[in-house]
Formats: structure tokens, sequence, C-alpha cells
């Protein structure tokens, strides 16, 4: 990861902007820079992952023009050899070094010919305007505000305007803002017209483009890691890139000290592939002393997020701490396209389509933002194969009635995919997964819902909770992850739209909590 940030005009020095930058130097401590653009500022810290030489270090510049961007453009060797071809010289093995090059042959169209995870700020000399762009899901994060003079300010994380701006927003997917308005380039939610075909060759699709989806974020010049939980999602990314790497790959795994339900799992895929295999391991207390950080690296008060990014932020700082690794391939995407366990309660397959759209658009609010803050706070790079465009279109526009769970296992086409392969153990291909919060070790949630529970009497709750008019704490645990994030971003609640929840609309979905484990068809998942 590397965090870019900018203003429109310098509204403030270098010395004060650089106040605010710092806050974000764990995306990138190799190193950093903050340059003029125009009658503005363009800022970057950089973790140098492509291109690990000097001349890879950004803002990038084409005579005036100026560029800062934290991402990955997949497959962009061809490309380069293009442009290369039109008289464009290069100074560095940066991926990123091509966008001012394409920026002067398409313009915006750009955007939507990347195939890439972006966030992107760029000064255009001759129009002497900002353009700020987004990649269609939002897997790189990127939020604006404006200051008290109009200044608009764009920055990789919210805790970088916080005090600088008065309302900060994410960045929308998908979007690129120019000339004070947003405009919406891609949305890979929509789909034009369903794919329905048999289930071999809806399988035979979904295999091929997860692998060369997996295949595409191998390439980096920089140390590979995986994240490995033992459910079926992480497993098979990892499976892939193995078979595909011909190497052992390094897989790290994370459980509660007492009652971890995943890390046999892990262990036992890890085993079946050949890989170098970590086990770390979590207390109660570790996760207490941990929980106010971890709100403030993430800027939410949702609970599921909150909950999943304890063992996620703990594994990662073990690898931060203890490896060489800079890249980690993990599984997240893949519930939003197959369904969780709440989308067997879908009332029709039509309703089911319209939940996964939702989650989709909304996921750079949740398990995306989790992944990204989680592991570049420390100073990691994360890649993620199910996000793949290409893919992600594919399983969006097959007919929502061959995706509902008429099977009796849910993920069904994801699983039949590779039941040939062989590349996991059926155990690990056919199982039932708890989430991943709940997978550590049912101990952490109630862990956390039991120390909450402590700090409130029922009347304080009751009066403390009044004080938020907009998504309003329902619980004492839900109290308490509010309380610490406005103590970090008082006033921003509205960055997220609302508690990741089970759809209360369905039947057999109108509950209190957003663990699986309350639902009626929870049944042997995480054991």
């Amino acid at each position: 990861m590397c965090s870019i940030m900018g203003l429109t005009k310098r509204s403030l020095s270098a010395q004060e902007l650089q106040t605010f930058f710092e806050r974000t130097k764990s995306r990138g401590p190799d190193c950093s820079r903050i340059e003029k653009a125009g009658e503005g500022w363009l800022c970057f810290h950089r973790l140098a992952i492509m291109g690990l030489h000097e001349e890879g270090m950004q803002p990038f510049h084409l005579e005036n023009d100026r560029c800062v961007c934290n991402g990955e453009l997949y497959g962009f060797r061809p490309l380069k050899e293009e442009l290369t071809e039109k008289g464009y010289t290069f100074r560095s093995d940066s991926d990123c070094e091509l966008l001012l090059p394409l920026y002067r042959e398409y313009g915006t169209e750009m955007f939507q010919m990347l195939d890439a995870e972006f966030a992107l700020l760029l000064y255009d000399a001759e129009a002497d305007e900002f353009i700020a762009a987004r990649d269609p899901i939002g897997i790189r994060p990127l939020y604006y505000g404006a200051l008290a003079d109009g200044t608009m300010a764009f920055a990789s994380e919210a805790k970088n305007l916080v005090g600088l701006c008065a309302e900060i927003r994410p960045f929308p997917p998908g979007h690129y803002w120019k000339g004070g308005e947003f405009v919406r380039y891609a949305d890979v939610t929509a789909v034009k017209s369903d794919v329905d075909a048999d289930l071999d060759e809806l399988c035979g699709h979904i295999r091929e483009k997860l692998v060369r989806g997996v295949e595409k974020r191998l390439d980096a010049d920089a140390p590979l890691g995986f994240l490995l939980s033992g459910g079926l999602d992480s497993s098979l990314v990892c499976a892939i890139a193995a078979r595909k790497l011909d190497k052992p790959i390094r897989t790290f795994a994370i459980g509660m000290d007492t009652d971890a339900i995943d890390l046999k799992y892990a262990r036992q895929a890890a085993d079946f592939i050949g890989a170098d295999h970590t086990e770390v391991y979590m207390t109660r207390e570790q996760v207490l002393e941990s929980l106010e950080e971890v709100i403030a690296l993430l800027g939410t008060w949702d609970i599921t997020t909150i909950r999943a990014s304890m063992g996620m932020y703990l594994c990662c700082k073990a690898i931060h701490e203890g490896t060489d690794v800079r890249v980690l391939l993990t599984g997240e995407i893949s519930d939003e396209l197959f369904g969780y366990k709440y989308t067997d309660f879908a009332p029709s397959p039509q309703a089911f389509q319209q939940e996964a759209a939702k989650r989709i658009r909304e996921l750079h609010c949740y398990d995306v933002l989790r992944a990204d803050r989680c592991i570049s706070v420390n100073s990691l790079e994360a890649r993620v194969p199910f996000g793949d465009l290409d893919f992600v279109r594919y399983v969006m526009s097959i007919a929502p009635e061959r995706k509902v769970n008429s099977y009796g296992m849910g993920k069904y086409l994801l699983r039949r995919a590779f039941a040939r392969e062989h590349l996991l153990p059926d155990e690990i291909l056919w199982r039932q997964k708890a989430a991943f919060s709940d997978a550590v070790g049912h101990s952490m949630v109630d862990d956390l819902k039991e120390y909450a529970e402590g700090l409130y009497t029922d009347e304080e709750f009751e009066e403390k909770r009044q004080a938020y008019d907009f998504a309003r704490p329902f619980t004492k645990e839900s109290l308490l992850y509010r309380e610490l994030f406005e103590q970090h971003y008082p006033g921003q609640a509205k960055m997220i739209p609302d508690f990741w929840m089970p759809n209360r609309d369905w039947e057999g979905c109108h509950v209190d909590d957003p663990s699986a484990r309350v639902l009626s068809n929870y049944g042997e998942s995480g054991i």
C-alpha cells in the first residue's frame, strides 16, 4: 500500500500539510514527498512493491502534468510496450508510471480501460485542473472533503482529513472527479443480460477467471504471503497460487489461544498444498488492549467490521514484525458474490441478486475497508483476487437462479468449479464455514460483548445511545464502538452507511446481532 493526498489550492503550507499527511506514514514507510502541482499540492508516501528503485518514487511527471497513485495496474507490460512505440519514455519499472501517458492519449476515458485496483490524483497542467478517481470496487481507499475556503482535499484515509475538513466522505468507487463534479465511469453491478448455461460451462468460466485473477496478483518485486483462514475462499486463493508458482508459498493463520476453530483447517489446507505455514495465537487481553487502536485505524463504528478486524490486524502485525513479506493475498469479496449464510433466506433469486449488488456497491465501507486498513497499517499491501473486475462482472451476470442456494450447500458454483481440480481436500472444499470473526474462536466475540456489558448500566446505555441520531447504537457493544469512533473521528459517522447486518426484511433474518451464529441455518458452521 501507499498513501496519497492532495489539495486543489495551497491553502496550507507544506509544513502544515505534513502534519495531516504523516498520519498515514505506515502505508508508505519507504519514502515520502510533498510537491507543488499548479496552485495545489500532491503528496505521496511510498511502499515499494513494483519497481523498487528510487525512479519509481512519485509524483510522476510528464512535462508539467503530475500524478500520484496508490494502486496496481495488472497486465501493464504490454500496455507499456504500446506506449513506448508511441514515443513515450519511462524512467522506472513502476506500473503506475503509465498513468500520465495514458491520460495524454485517452483523457478520462482511460479509467474504464484500466484493469486495476487504484486511487489516484492527477494534475492536468494544460487545463489547470485536478482529477481524482477510484477503482470500480473501491479496493484502494480514497476520501474527500472541503476546507473552509472551498479548497478540495483528497486523501487515502479519513484520518488525514480530520481537523482539516468539516465533513469527510468516502470517494465513490467507479467514479472520477473533475471540474467539481463526480462522473461514474463503471458499475460492476450493472448486468445487461443474464448468463444462463449448463453448470459445467458456468463453473468452467468461474474457474478460469478466478485462476487468472490470482495469477495476475502474483506479479510483485517484493516478497509475497497469503492469509489462510481455513475456509473455502482463502484456501482456494492459496491453492491456485501454490500450483501457479510451483514452490512453497508462505501462509498465515490466526486464532484465539483457547478455542480457535479454523486453525486446524488452515493447517490441513497448508499441509495439502505444501505451504510454509505460520500460526499466530491471540489472547483476550490482546483483543481488549487493541480495541481502540483498531477502531482508530479503521475509521468505523460497524460491529461486524470491528470484530473481524481484531484477528486480521493482530495477524498482520505479527507478519510485519516477524517476516520480510510485503504483499498479502486475501479471500475477500467471495461472500458478496456467491452468498452468505443469511442469503439462504432470500425470498427470490431476484432478491438475492439485488442484495449482492448492494453489498458490492458498499464493500468499500466494510470488508474491503477492513482488509485495507489492517494490512496497510502494518506496512503491507493487500491484493484481492476475488475482486478481479473480469471475475466480478462475470459472476454478477450469472442468472441469479443459478446462484441461490438450491443445492443444499452455500457457494455451490464456486465449490463445483474446483471439484475436479483436487486443489484442496474435500473436507476443505465442501466444508461449511463460520464468519472470520467467529472462526478465530467464539470466545473473542463473547469477550468483547462481555467487556462492553460491564461498562454501562442499562440506564446509562439508554441515555448515551440517544445522543446519536444516525445509526443509533442498539447494544452496549455497539455503543462502546461508537464512543471510541467519535473520539477519533468526531461528527463523521456518516462515512459508513449503516450497520452491516443480515437483511432484516427477509423472514429468518430479523436478528439483533450480525454474527451468523444467531441464524437458524448456522448448523455445523464453525465446528
